[in-house]
């Protein structure tokens, strides 16, 4: 079973009790996610390979570390995605982008795949899906299945938070998938919505309704 890790830091914490506040400015909100975003990459990089170099400092030569292993992809689901993603470029500014773009039927709340554009070189490298939100799980399971289907083995899932429907849809579809969140809310309620949540991210981060 994949682990399922909380980033309870507290500067993540206290950062996203402004995103939830209604009152935050959508620019204020687009900083905050940003910020979020940059944090959490710091928790979800953490088991990245290191490998021994030599490198000659102003007073000596030493041995230090460096990343080593596969590249990193970046998998931002449309829209809501996009707002984290230069968060986590902002630390890995190699990593390549590619895109999933769904979205959730208000009758049925199942995810209609509208656009996928790929790296070239996605199956070689460790990628992480990108959503602000997981609720009922249908876009991120949607979007893991995407990449399975092109024979991606590494992957693992980001959100700023998630209700705990949307976790046990996740771990059930894909068992292998570590999810990293900034909160774990309490519920969803009658129509698909994280309870106590942040509204509607998309909306929030582009100024939309």
């Amino acid at each position: 079973m994949g682990k399922l890790v909380i980033c309870d830091h507290p500067l993540i914490q206290h950062k996203l009790t402004l995103i939830r506040d209604k009152k935050t400015t959508t620019k204020d909100f687009r900083e905050l996610v940003d910020e979020v975003a940059t944090l959490m990459a710091y928790e979800i990089t953490r088991e990245l390979p290191l490998q021994t170099v030599t490198v000659e400092t102003p007073v000596a030569e030493t041995e230090s570390k460096m990343i080593a292993g596969r590249m990193l992809g970046l998998i931002p689901i449309l829209r809501a995605g996009l707002g984290m993603v230069e968060g986590v470029v902002k630390l890995i500014p190699g990593a390549k982008i590619g895109h999933v773009g769904l979205f959730r039927d208000p009758e049925t709340l199942q995810p209609v795949e509208y656009y996928t554009k790929l790296p070239t070189d996605v199956t070689e490298r460790q990628l992480i899906v990108i959503d602000p939100m997981l609720a009922t799980g249908g876009s991120a399971i949607a979007a893991i299945d995407v990449l399975k289907k092109r024979s991606c083995t590494q992957i693992k899932l980001m959100c700023l938070i998630a209700a705990p429907e949307g976790v046990k849809a996740v771990q059930e579809a894909h068992p292998d998938i570590d999810i990293y969140l900034a909160a774990l809310d309490e519920r969803l309620d009658d129509h698909g919505y994280i309870v106590p949540g942040l509204g509607d991210a998309g909306d929030r981060l582009f100024g939309t309704k």
